[in-house]
């Protein structure tokens, strides 16, 4: 019997994990390497260690019943330790192994017969002046392993950008990949049992703001044949890696065409609107899988648009929170990081409506109301 989950990584993302898993009746232990961490701040236990202590990763299995992740960038090794000591980890090592490593990763995808850019692996300057040549320009040149919300890419218009992408990455592993001129992102989450079952949410509609996710919206506004191939490229790979938990995929949409850009095996940003706008969560959808419970199917209430709330690197207390929840139809989610440092996710909000469009046009004004000071001041909270 499942009683405690433990989670590698003490984020936002972990924390939602745990508040659904508590509510849920489970006991949650997290290792992280910061104490005070947004998820240790809930959770019933934080170990204080790092992702590759594997004495403390050893603690961690031993005082949970199942071990999941909440990020992918956790070193291999710990979780292979962890199932070397017969300890039940969830999505699995195999899985985390291709998520990992973009050059698995679009190999992976590509040999499922799902749709990627075309890509080349770039050790050297040998390759990389192969992958110019036979590629071509624009692309994308990013780090095989360890990027995240724009980091470690470069998009390289002329052999002069490429060249510098190259050299600013100090003999990091690269991929190189055809850029493509996409219409929209889309991403979808999705949550597979130990028995095959699986469930799939809403598609949504991401955007970006130089690399990082600003704004979710709900459904997404897209074709019924791209939203069919979205949803097969999706059961296709979740099926093919053979993953247990909830999952994301993340898309490039051009036309009725639809490109994989990355697989995320855990929880994911683009699917915190879940956990006002439908019945169940992708956090509750992930305890029920990776604890062997019964998969729903997702209900939509309303449209949606969730708004990330990012620091400025101009103080750490947000004002306007009260002139923010005045709109009846908005729930605001804070994660409890104490420095509010530039483009770093300190909380989001999602607005639901009647329409995709008024959801998003209060999630803009909403967005407007808020700032970062830092005075605590009463004054400055309204």
């Amino acid at each position: 019997m499942i009683e405690t989950i433990g989670i590698l990584g003490g984020g936002q993302l972990g924390r939602m994990l745990t508040l659904e898993a508590k509510r849920m009746g489970y006991r949650v232990v997290t290792l992280e390497p910061l104490p005070n961490s947004p998820c240790g701040q809930v959770a019933d236990e934080q170990i204080v260690a790092a992702y590759d202590d594997l004495r403390a990763i050893g603690e961690l299995g031993a005082r949970s019943d199942i071990v999941t992740y909440e990020f992918e960038n956790i070193p291999l090794g710990s979780v292979r330790a962890l199932e070397a000591e017969r300890r039940l980890v969830r999505p699995s090592g195999d899985v985390l192994r291709i998520a990992q490593d973009r050059m698995l990763e679009k190999t992976f995808v590509r040999d499922a017969g799902c749709s990627v850019a075309p890509f080349a692996g770039v050790t050297d300057a040998a390759a990389l002046a192969r992958a110019m040549r036979e590629i071509g320009f624009p692309a994308v040149l990013k780090t095989v392993r360890g990027g995240y919300d724009g980091k470690g890419q470069w998009i390289v218009r002329d052999e002069a950008a490429a060249q510098a992408g190259f050299a600013e990455a100090n003999g990091s592993a690269l991929i190189y990949e055809r850029f493509v001129p996409f219409d929209l992102e889309v991403s979808i989450i999705c949550a597979r049992g130990t028995d095959g079952s699986s469930i799939a949410f809403p598609i949504t509609e991401n955007r970006h703001d130089r690399g990082v996710l600003s704004t979710t919206i709900v459904p997404a506004r897209v074709s019924d044949v791209v939203a069919q191939r979205v949803r097969w490229v999706a059961q296709t790979i979740g099926e093919r890696l053979g993953i247990v938990g909830a999952y994301c995929i993340e898309f490039f949409v051009l036309g009725d065409d639809v490109y994989v850009n990355e697989i995320a095996p855990r929880v994911h940003n683009s699917g915190h609107y879940s956990l006002d706008a439908t019945q169940v969560s992708q956090y509750e959808a992930h305890v029920r899988a990776i604890c062997d419970l019964p998969l729903i199917e997702p209900r939509l209430f309303q449209p949606a648009a969730m708004q990330n709330i990012l620091g400025s690197g101009m103080g750490d207390h947000l004002a306007g929170i009260a002139d923010l929840l005045i709109d009846p139809g908005l729930k605001l989610h804070v994660y409890g990081k104490r420095h509010a440092a530039l483009r770093r996710k300190m909380a989001h909000f999602t607005v639901l409506a009647s329409t995709v469009e008024d959801a998003l046009a209060r999630a803009e004004t909403g967005r407007a109301k808020l700032s970062w000071t830092d005075l605590r001041s009463p004054s400055l909270a309204r």
